[in-house]
């Protein structure tokens, strides 16, 4: 029974469908120019307009760690629907921007001023670096586990370009040592001892 159904042409069809569906995955179209908030039935042209995005960041006083300043949705509701979302990231001298996932976008930075040193580990756990001057873009994809790292003697700006209108964030040292994954199972994980991975939370806390 199972052989005829991979014998029929539209079990072809129906798997080719679902496969393009996956492959595609992202934000999901709309039927609409916009999507408005709820309670809302008309807007102008200040809906559209996000203009604390810059002036919070750049104008600013240089942070002393390093910091995000997101632009999605959430912040900026026009975006809903879009599948468009931005980022200003300020690494002062030094600090990094820790290994962390999007898992609803893929990431294109753009380097503005300094200098940084970025990454990415594939799914066989190659892992992918390079040394960036201002002007230069690098794309790390979607889902990979990435960092960047600030390795001039002067802050660094960057702007990154989300192809989601809400990409997402996770940590990997928040998400493995901040939340309620028992310490044995860590210390079985990590191949060490449940002191050690007490030291490591106590550290992130």
């Amino acid at each position: 029974m199972a052989f005829e159904i991979l014998k029929n042409p539209l079990f072809f069809l129906l798997v080719a469908l679902a496969t393009t569906q996956i492959a595609s995955a992202g934000d999901p179209d709309i039927l609409s120019d916009f999507i408005l908030p709820p309670n809302v039935t008309e807007v102008d042209g200040t809906f559209f307009t996000y203009t604390p995005f810059f002036g919070k960041s750049l104008d600013a006083v240089e942070p002393e760690t390093f910091k995000v300043i997101k632009v999605t949705m959430k912040e900026f509701p026009a975006l809903n629907g879009q599948s468009v979302s931005y980022a200003i990231l300020l690494y002062p001298i030094g600090t990094v921007n820790p290994p962390h996932t999007h898992p609803r976008s893929a990431e294109l930075l753009f380097l503005m001023r300094g200098s940084l040193e970025v990454g990415f580990v594939d799914t066989t756990n190659k892992l992918y670096t390079q040394t960036l001057q201002a002007g230069d873009m690098f794309v790390f994809p979607k889902g990979l586990v990435h960092y960047q790292y600030n390795n001039a003697n002067d802050t660094s700006v960057a702007v990154s370009a989300f192809g989601s209108a809400s990409a997402g964030t996770v940590s990997v040292p928040l998400a493995v040592f901040n939340t309620s994954i028992d310490d044995g199972i860590l210390a079985k994980s990590f191949k060490t001892d449940v002191y050690t991975i007490q030291k490591i939370k106590a550290g992130l806390a």
